[in-house]
């Protein structure tokens, strides 16, 4: 295993040299000995820069560095602008793969298709529609004339993503032996997380659930559109055609004439609806997944949706998760840092040894700047972030759930912001917030939970016997055992206490030949000292062995 470790890491290493990434990072000091260390391997040889050599690097390191390029597309305030444009492009234009790999996976499919193309569909488009990471889409039509896209997973790629995941564990393993932030934010807990959601993504019949739950739940929504989903198999999902432009073609919306400020609020919107009403929020939200509705034609629509795509990976938090990020946001939106340390304090994601009024100090001392600029200087993810930080070097332990939703916010937010610059996140979001809380914590609403759920109460009772009977017996087997335990302690107390009597009966028995030598080696004579002695050490290496 550490063989092939090692090759992989020099395999990324030569595709690095090859494509000259070091050319890409020059002007970042942090990054000088990585950017001297590609530039001695033997492939960078003769290469010059490639304004491409980010995007066709990470497309050859595999698909799990495809979606890291895809996570850092929407960043611009953390990446140069030519960077990220090659990100960009990671989002929806992929090299492809061959269109007759894509016709065998239809047709060999085994759920709702597995016949040829043309008994499937009138129209069959050989070009793809788009090609990303995980899979590719071809457009079609039916033959009573819908349009349909058809999604088919890139073919042999489960072993390479298990491959590079093991790597990624060790040197996550490796990292939380070392860094107490890295334990902080359970890394390997993390890595394992994100390993089985990538894995996830490579059965359409997950997607394909997903889908229908999120439509379920906008079902004649005016904020989003979530397409039809008509048939799934592990491999292949076939789902209605919708029209519209990436949400990351701001130019387009101009020419059409949409509003960009109220395009950005209702993507907001979305978020939080998903997030604190449903409790299961779009968590892969890159532009190429992010649509607005246009007209077949590619006209401007008269009320412009989202249209919901890719519903691969989803999240999902507890109640008491919910609820403790939706009070710490009201906090920072509040600038109440009592009330934001109390709430960590309470989740129990700090230690009790931990000082929580120097925890207040850091927040305030480092957070509030932050929130006091202009709105449209506000980095909403960076104050989290920020928090976060602050957080782990007073040692928080963050849930790794609540990774997955810093990950959304931080793609929800740059994508607000490309889409509209002084989008007022805070002043979106506090109603909401506040709305969602107070219902959650409304008497009246939990006692009619109560009542709901009073069937099931009453039908568990009748198990109480049973619970009562089984409580008494592991109490008396628990007062039995721990009979035993006190019996077993007054036995090691007995014999240490006689342990310790030999000991000073040992001890007196040492010092009296001691001075018994001494004495006759004056008082007696003289050689009979050496036979007090013999004695004396005698006694003691008895002792000793015994």
């Amino acid at each position: 295993m550490l063989l092939t470790h090692r090759k992989r890491l020099l395999t990324l290493y030569r595709i690095a040299a090859k494509y000259r990434l070091d050319t890409h990072f020059a002007d970042v000091p942090e990054l000088a000995v990585l950017a001297r260390l590609i530039r001695s391997h033997p492939a960078s040889i003769g290469k010059k820069h490639q304004p491409l050599g980010v995007k066709l690097a990470l497309e050859e390191m595999g698909t799990l560095f495809l979606k890291l390029g895809q996570l850092l597309s929407t960043r611009s305030d953390l990446l140069p602008p030519h960077i990220i444009s090659q990100l960009a492009l990671l989002q929806d234009k992929v090299a492809p793969f061959a269109t007759k790999i894509a016709i065998d996976s239809i047709e060999n499919c085994d759920t709702g298709l597995g016949q040829s193309v043309q008994t499937l569909f009138a129209r069959f488009d050989q070009k793809p529609l788009a090609a990303a990471s995980i899979a590719q889409v071809h457009t079609a039509a039916f033959h009573d004339g819908r349009e349909v896209v058809v999604k088919v997973v890139r073919p042999n790629i489960r072993q390479g993503i298990l491959a590079d995941f093991e790597l990624l564990r060790q040197v996550a393993q490796w990292l939380s032996a070392r860094i107490e932030a890295a334990r902080a934010i359970h890394l390997t807990e993390i890595v394992e997380d994100y390993r089985q959601i990538m894995l996830n993504e490579l059965d359409l019949t997950l997607e394909a659930a997903n889908s229908r739950k999120m439509r379920h739940n906008f079902t004649n929504s005016r904020l989003i559109y979530v397409p039809e989903v008509y048939y799934a198999s592990q491999q292949v999902m076939v789902a209605e055609r919708v029209f519209g432009v990436p949400i990351s073609h701001t130019d387009v919306f101009d020419k059409l004439g949409y509003d960009r400020a109220m395009l950005a609020e209702k993507g907001l919107t979305i978020f939080f609806t998903q997030v604190f009403r449903d409790n299961f929020f779009h968590a892969d939200m890159h532009p190429g997944n992010i649509f607005v509705e246009t007209l077949p034609d590619g006209s401007a629509a008269s009320e412009p949706r989202y249209i919901g795509l890719d519903c691969a990976i989803m999240g999902e938090l507890s109640r008491q998760d919910q609820l403790t990020v939706a009070r710490m946001l009201l906090s920072v939106m509040n600038g109440n840092y009592h009330a934001l340390v109390d709430i960590i304090w309470q989740a129990g994601w700090i230690p009790p040894s931990a000082d929580k009024h120097a925890l207040i100090r850091d927040m305030s001392r480092i957070v509030s700047p932050m929130v006091q600029k202009p709105i449209n200087e506000i980095d909403f993810a960076g104050v989290l972030f920020e928090i976060l930080s602050i957080a782990r070097r007073h040692r928080m332990s963050i849930p790794p759930q609540l990774m997955l939703l810093l990950k959304t916010l931080v793609h929800v937010e740059g994508l607000g912001r490309e889409l509209y610059p002084q989008l007022d996140i805070w002043r979106l979001a506090k109603p909401i917030l506040t709305a969602w809380v107070k219902d959650q914590l409304d008497p009246v609403k939990n006692l009619q939970e109560i009542k709901a759920q009073l069937p099931e109460i009453l039908l568990s009772t009748t198990d109480l016997p049973k619970l009562i009977n089984q409580s008494t017996q592991s109490l008396a087997m628990l007062g039995a055992s721990q009979d035993a335990i006190l019996r077993q302690l007054q036995t090691m107390r007995a014999d240490t206490l006689n342990e310790r009597r030999h000991d000073w009966i040992a001890g007196s028995g040492l010092v009296l030949m001691l001075a018994l030598s001494a004495w006759s080696a004056v008082a007696i004579h003289l050689y009979l000292a050496p036979v007090f002695l013999l004695l004396a050490a005698g006694f003691a290496l008895w002792r000793i062995l015994r």
